[in-house]
């Protein structure tokens, strides 16, 4: 019995993983949440969304998380990804929203004509954000100027003429404070600079308004694998427990929203959001499906 089941563990394959370092990757990375049918080898990515590009450009890993803009753009274009019903990111993203602390900004709506810096148009934040002004604000995608600082993961992406480059070698922030930019879209690490405030005024109520009106909170990252590797059925039955297995280890708080929904019917609803705004937005070079954003998954990962 040893001797099988150390043949078992040589035999089982090793997938290459780019995933960030959350509380709910923990036991992934550990060893908590394992297999006998597959191995992990992490990349050291840092932070997570260096391993985007690499993934949609050369197939770079076996399994990468992804932010959901650039999979939707991937797909339009026909990359061999298949995405996995798992939530690695998700957040309220009006608190990304910045400005100087004196600027005259009284809120969203008053940015149309306003200069405003994101890293890349086709940024998942800015997407999020710039549907939410639209939707929320009145504050059309093209009223702003959106001020761009490099390309997008997906190299068949161009940025919408309503956006400009910065300089080369630019940093957005400076140009911010130096008044060069009106705001600008950050990620998830928020700089701690009394220098600067969110656009908007009330961000909790903000959030609230999100959730009454769409019921979830606003996804930034999920999980995507190599085409080929999702027609191994039973591999990726696999990878989906391993992954229920390590968010299990990690709960929520009691009473706490869980931000990371999993399984294609309670991801239907962020997806389906994205979708329209990433097409309003000109982040598609074509409308895609809900069937078309799962194809490759089997069927039977529907819960």
């Amino acid at each position: 019995m040893p001797g099988e089941m150390a043949e078992a563990a040589t035999e089982a394959p090793m997938l290459r993983a780019a995933l960030g370092a959350y509380k709910h990757t923990a036991a992934l990375r550990s060893g908590q949440a394992a297999s006998a049918k597959l191995r992990l080898e992490f990349a050291d990515v840092s932070p997570v969304n260096r391993a985007f590009a690499p993934m949609v450009r050369e197939n770079g890993f076996d399994v990468c998380e992804m932010a959901i803009a650039t999979f939707l753009q991937a797909k339009a274009y026909n990359k061999p990804l298949v995405l996995l019903p798992v939530t690695m990111a998700a957040r309220f993203q009006e608190a990304a929203l910045l400005c100087r602390a004196d600027s005259a900004l009284r809120g969203p709506a008053d940015l149309p004509g306003r200069r405003v810096g994101v890293r890349a148009y086709s940024q998942t934040t800015g997407m999020w954000l710039r549907g939410i002004l639209a939707e929320h604000h009145g504050v059309p995608s093209n009223a702003v100027r959106w001020v761009t600082f490099e390309d997008a993961h997906v190299a068949e992406v161009r940025d919408p003429p309503w956006a400009e480059r910065a300089a080369a070698g630019a940093d957005m922030l400076a140009m911010l404070r130096a008044g060069e930019l009106d705001a600008a879209v950050v990620g998830n690490d928020v700089p701690n600079d009394p220098g600067l405030r969110p656009v908007f005024p009330d961000l909790a109520a903000a959030a609230e308004a999100f959730w009454r009106k769409h019921g979830f909170v606003p996804v930034n990252h999920l999980v995507t694998v190599r085409r080929e590797l999702a027609e191994r059925t039973d591999l990726i039955a696999e990878l989906l427990r391993m992954f229920r297995d390590a968010k299990a280890a990690s709960p929520f708080g009691a009473g706490e929203r869980d931000p990371l929904p999993a399984g294609r019917v309670a991801l239907r609803p962020a997806i389906e959001l994205a979708l329209r705004y990433s097409d309003e937005q000109g982040l598609l070079p074509r409308r895609l499906g809900m069937e078309e954003v799962w194809e490759g998954l089997p069927h039977e990962e529907d819960r």
